[in-house]
């Protein structure tokens, strides 16, 4: 049952390892856990959504190793943070702040969602528009065949003229 118990435990620790190497681990688990709290907040920026932690790109391995450079040479995790922001942008930020040069980040889904919305209603009032401005809107239903009508369908049947 331990056995049993030890497998789960570490089956579930693999997603947390998957891009980290043992050559990058240090051997201080305390800066180790501070690298990976920092590595988990800073963004791939060839993945682009994967964080530096999670990622097997090349840049991203380079990225974590300069991040355990930074705090075994003694640096907080916000000098870190910011080492990274001042080389990269705050684009390597998962979360970046709302700030002028990030308005495009936070806003831009938004803001293409709200054109989408707004162009369907335009296109539906202009197509309710131009149905209006036909007469095929507001016509009631149309009347069946009158009687002249009627007989000349009949004579077209009959003559199989149709």
């Amino acid at each position: 049952m331990r056995k049993l118990i030890l497998a789960l435990v570490l089956l579930l620790a693999i997603p947390r390892a998957f891009a980290v190497e043992p050559g990058e681990v240090l051997d201080d688990p305390v800066l180790e856990a501070r690298a990976r709290v920092i590595s988990e907040g800073l963004r791939c920026v060839v993945c682009q959504n994967q964080s530096i932690d999670s990622s097997n790109a090349d840049l991203a391995r380079d990225m974590r190793v300069l991040v355990r450079e930074r705090l075994t040479a003694g640096d907080t995790n916000q000098q870190v943070t910011d080492y990274m922001v001042s080389r990269y942008g705050d684009f390597v930020l998962l979360d970046p702040p709302f700030k002028s040069s990030t308005y495009a980040l936070w806003l831009g889904p938004e803001l293409i969602i709200g054109l989408g919305l707004i162009a369907v209603v335009v296109f539906y009032r202009r197509r309710s528009a131009s149905a209006k401005a036909a007469g095929t809107e507001s016509d009631p239903a149309p009347a069946g065949l009158s009687d002249e009508e009627r007989k000349r369908l009949e004579k077209l049947l009959e003559s199989d003229q149709v």
